[in-house]
């Protein structure tokens, strides 16, 4: 018996290359290479780190939702 062919899965989506986003940014010290501003006492580099969690969960986010197959299969 032969097995039913399944489709072939792409992920050739070109919102995927959104995901580089969050991989790169952080790579880019200058933007937060600084002691000034402190909020509440912590540094900028700080307060970036929770910005770079915040920007790769919105980049996940919308090309989850960008790339997801409508409908029911």
């Amino acid at each position: 018996m032969a097995e039913p062919e399944t489709p072939r899965r792409t992920d050739r989506s070109p919102w995927n290359w959104l995901l580089v986003v969050p991989i790169v940014v952080p790579l880019l010290t200058f933007l937060y290479n600084r002691d000034e501003p402190r909020i509440a006492g912590f540094p900028l580099f700080y307060w970036m780190q929770f910005a770079f969690i915040l920007l790769g969960v919105a980049t996940t986010t919308v090309v989850y939702r960008m790339t997801k197959k409508r409908g029911g299969a």
